[in-house]
């Protein structure tokens, strides 16, 4: 089945060149070039793959990341014009999976959609085996990896891609400290170009929505100046 990808910029041009190029490659590509008509979209259908420009007409792309998170974990990659490095960070609080600066190369938007998706499909089907081995339950956690579900004492939690993905490989791994190297290389991959502080930013965001005091963890423990470890 073709992968199915909403590309969102006001910059017609910019969309007309990423949908021609993605449809190249057999993907099916949904077009919006304002923030409203992008969350309408993304509220009627589902996509593989979101990518969402930052300076958008009615609803900026923070608020509509921010929309999307609240119903829906699909991968989202910010396409921002600034090479301001609180704008990516900002990005990421929203709930963004990872950001692409303007002008780019059309050849890396591709790569990197297909790394996102490629890491998604070995997840998916790593996870085909039986039911019992679908569930893992650690403590208060428990993770349903076929559905990418996370329910804490009786409680659902929407976690995006890569909160899941972190949040998993800690639980699998209990008390053993994950770098932010570590992290960084495991879940995003190692041809990703950001630095560290994507791993903080995820871990923190984390934090606030599953654990009771976010100053205080009780699940994703730091161990300092080596890393991330769970309970």
């Amino acid at each position: 089945m073709a992968k199915k990808v909403l590309v969102v910029d006001d910059e017609k041009l910019i969309v007309k060149g990423i949908r021609f190029s993605l449809e190249q490659d057999g993907m099916e590509v949904d077009c919006a070039y304002d923030g409203q008509e992008a969350l309408d979209l993304a509220t009627a259908n589902h996509y593989d793959m979101i990518l969402l420009d930052v300076m958008l007409p009615k609803l900026d792309g923070f608020e509509v990341c921010q929309n999307i998170r609240e119903f829906s974990t699909v991968p989202i990659v910010m396409l921002t014009a600034k090479g301001d490095d609180m704008d990516k960070i900002l990005g990421l609080e929203y709930g963004a999976d990872d950001y692409i600066t303007k002008p780019f190369n059309i050849l890396e938007v591709k790569a990197r959609i297909k790394a996102i998706m490629r890491r998604a499909s070995i997840g998916q089907a790593s996870t085909e085996n039986t039911a019992d081995e679908n569930i893992i339950e650690n403590g208060d956690l428990v993770l349903d990896k076929r559905n990418r579900r996370l329910t804490i004492l009786g409680t659902e939690y929407n976690l995006t891609s890569k909160e899941f993905d972190m949040l998993l490989l800690l639980v699998t791994n209990p008390r053993k400290v994950f770098s932010r190297e570590d992290l960084l290389q495991t879940i995003w991959g190692t041809d990703y170009p950001g630095d560290e502080r994507t791993v903080d930013v995820h871990v923190r965001r984390l934090r606030e929505k599953i654990e009771p005091n976010p100053k205080e963890p009780k699940y994703v423990r730091t161990k300092w100046g080596v890393g991330y470890y769970y309970q």
